[in-house]
């Protein structure tokens, strides 16, 4: 079972105006499921985007970073287009050339441009994209076109997911309120180096390029940026905002402004909120653990230090036998690659508990107290480096037997 992860409640997913969802059973890959969704945008609407740094990137990916660039300036993304059971990866030049035939005819059906619709694909990696079975299924995504529809697409985008994840958040900007809602998929394969695996969040906000271009960004290094699973980077990762600009407010244009600082923290607040799901969902997890480093020289010292515990096999399986072998993580924070780092100023806490300080075991430190809070369910392993300001704050979950049997079967 995930970790303190309950589904949303659909009533809770507030509606974006200049947004609407739409989802089908197109048997992409198993029957009887839903997996195919088309997120439609009214004219006029905003999208920005980062994605994936692998080098093996999905025709997807590679489709989607093409049209935003093509796109006329006097033109808009009016839709989005996700299909779960295939990635579409590793698939070459046939891969590309399946992935523009699916926005062709989404296209078709929304009476606009192919280069206005983006595509999004998750799944099984190298297999051919079932072009005819999404084209199938792309009118029953029309016809379901809907605001109030996200607790189902969330269900839609989900692959080894046990529960779909999805968030609101409402504010007042001005005198005006925004809306702002997003999902998210993922569970396995997880250690995004841009975004998620797959995400969306929309907000009615009326916000300029530039700054959505720098609200993503910044969304994207403060919460999917953060997690990991199993420290695998995904071909297909893909995280994406729009704005709409349907909200009663003068447009967004300046960086400093108190306005899109609020606007900016709150998608912030809603993409952590999916991240941490997504870690909560891990594949087999039955520990959350947040790993916070803190008086580091520089965040990115921080990160690095922080990261080598999340992925350490050796400290991640440590977590799953609620076993207090906490030399694990000092093992991992000595090879994390910070060359100058003084661990005789260095102290290892586990909750409330100091274990180590002046580059050994604490000499108070109770194996039963490390054993207490290994048995929890949600744990906090904080590093204090001493030697700066800088902090940084990663989730990561333990590594259990039931990761290695759902990734066994994944294609069965």
């Amino acid at each position: 079972m995930p970790v303190n992860l309950v589904a949303p409640d659909p009533q809770s997913l507030l509606p974006v105006p200049g947004v609407a969802l739409g989802v089908a059973e197109a048997n992409i890959r198993k029957p009887d499921r839903k997996d195919l969704l088309v997120i439609r945008l009214d004219d006029g609407a905003k999208v920005a985007g980062v994605f994936t740094q692998n080098r093996f990137c999905a025709a997807p990916v590679v489709v989607t970073r093409q049209h935003l660039s093509m796109l006329d300036p006097n033109a808009s993304i009016r839709a989005l287009m996700v299909n779960t059971g295939n990635a579409n990866a590793g698939t070459g030049k046939d891969g590309l050339a399946n992935a523009r035939q699916t926005c062709t005819h989404l296209a078709e059906l929304l009476g606009c441009t192919s280069v206005q619709v983006l595509p999004f694909s998750t799944g099984v990696i190298m297999e051919p994209l079932p072009v005819d079975r999404i084209t199938a299924g792309l009118p029953a995504c029309v016809a379901d076109l809907r605001e109030d529809n996200w607790f189902t697409a969330a269900q839609a985008i989900m692959t080894t997911d046990t529960l779909p994840k999805a968030a609101s958040r409402r504010i007042r900007i001005g005198t005006s309120t925004v809306t702002i809602t997003g999902i998210a998929k993922g569970a396995g394969m997880i250690h995004p180096n841009m975004a998620t695996l797959l995400g969306f969040i929309a907000t009615d906000a009326r916000v300029s390029l530039p700054l959505l271009k720098s609200a993503v960004a910044h969304a994207a290094r403060h919460s999917f940026n953060c997690i990991t699973v199993d420290g695998d980077t995904s071909t297909n990762d893909s995280f994406m905002l729009i704005a709409s600009g349907k909200a009663a407010m003068d447009e967004l244009g300046d960086a400093r402004s108190p306005d899109f600082v609020a606007l900016r923290d709150a998608i912030t607040e809603v993409a952590i909120q999916l991240a941490q799901a997504i870690v909560r969902d891990g594949e087999g997890a039955t520990k959350f653990i947040a790993v916070r480093v803190e008086g580091g020289r520089s965040e990115e010292e921080c990160r690095r230090i922080g990261f080598a515990i999340a992925h350490s096999p050796l400290v991640k399986t440590a977590f799953f036998a609620s076993d207090p072998n906490l030399g694990r993580i000092l093992a991992a924070i000595g090879y994390a690659g910070v060359a100058d780092l003084d661990v005789e100023k260095l102290e290892l806490y586990l909750d409330d508990v100091l274990v180590a300080r002046h580059g050994g075991r604490n000499p108070d430190y109770q194996e039963a107290d490390g054993q207490r809070v290994m048995q929890q369910s949600e744990i906090t392993v904080r590093v204090v480096l001493n030697r700066g300001s800088a902090s940084a704050v990663l989730w990561t979950c333990d590594l259990s037997h039931d990761y290695v049997s759902i990734n066994a079967d994944y294609r069965s």
